[in-house]
């Protein structure tokens, strides 16, 4: 939830002042498309597209299906060849097909010819708890209520009511565990380095490189960042995918702080709230003194 201004993944285009690393993350994008092709990544596969069939039982989940305390309704189709359940943070690709209890189909990766990938707390509450029920190799037919989904009445184009989802999980990618909160988190020891501007710095693993960053060079990181009270508040370590900015486009203790740095070199940072979001910031940005651990990749 950092970094890069005029990006906001809780989608408040109006807080011009918030920086945000999460440019891939879908976590808060999904809920409000109006079906999971519109805010799925894809992995493309090679087959040929199949209109999928509309259930017979898609009016209302029959008498024999599973239901959860939720209210959600789910039958086995297929069984699956694994024995492992996807947790909620792990990553799944899926083919799946969607309907409306009235027949009408609104969306299907097998209509595409296209299996999807997606972090399983990413999507809907019905997704999220359902397909953790299943196991590789498994279809399912799952009777999603409307609080579940999108609601009664979602607008935007997005489908309303109870809806009913074949899905067939085909792999599952275990989410990374989260990165170790630091020994010296809540504040910097007295062998940290010190700027004039308050940023102190200790190197945690020295860089193979020479050349340090400009403050208008492309850099990939990967990092996470920590409240000094040990709380995690963002982390691509975490969804395992580095990141890529500009250093004149983040918050001013990440543009100082990189320029210290070389590739290969991993730095701890602590960045006082007036370099970063400053002690009351707008809803959703951590305050006060902020403490990031950054990898440097590769400088542009």
């Amino acid at each position: 939830m950092l970094v890069i201004h005029g990006i906001d993944r809780l989608a408040r285009s109006d807080e011009r002042s918030r920086m945000n690393f999460m440019t891939k993350s879908l976590r808060a994008i999904f809920p409000h498309a109006a079906g999971l092709a519109l805010a799925l990544s894809s992995t493309a596969r090679a087959e040929e597209p199949v209109m999928p069939e509309t259930p017979s039982d898609v009016a209302a989940a029959p008498g024999d299906a599973q239901k959860t305390a939720s209210g959600l309704a789910s039958k086995v189709l297929q069984a699956g060849k694994g024995e492992k359940h996807p947790a909620a943070a792990d990553t799944v690709t899926v083919h799946y097909s969607g309907w409306t209890t009235d027949g009408k189909l609104f969306d299907s990766s097998v209509k595409r010819g296209q299996p999807t990938s997606f972090p399983l707390n990413g999507v809907i509450k019905g997704w999220t708890e359902g397909v953790q029920l299943m196991v590789e190799g498994e279809k399912r037919r799952f009777w999603i209520p409307a609080n579940l989904a999108y609601g009664e009445n979602p607008g935007g184009g997005r489908p309303g009511g109870l809806l009913v989802f074949d899905v067939e999980l085909l792999s599952i990618k275990a989410a990374p565990k989260p990165p170790a909160v630091p020994e010296d988190v809540a504040a910097a020891p007295e062998s940290a380095e010190k700027t004039a501007s308050g940023i102190a710095s200790r190197v945690l693993t020295k860089g193979s490189g020479t050349v340090h960053p400009k403050a208008d060079s492309i850099v990939e990181v990967h990092y996470s960042g920590w409240t000094t009270d040990g709380k995690l508040f963002d982390s691509s370590v975490l969804r395992d995918e580095t990141i890529e900015f500009p250093l004149n486009q983040v918050i001013p203790g990440w543009t100082e702080g990189v320029q210290l740095m070389v590739e290969g070199e991993k730095r701890r940072l602590w960045i006082p709230g007036k370099l970063a979001y400053g002690e009351n910031p707008p809803p959703g940005a951590p305050a006060g003194t902020l403490v990031f651990d950054v990898e440097l990749i590769k400088i542009k």
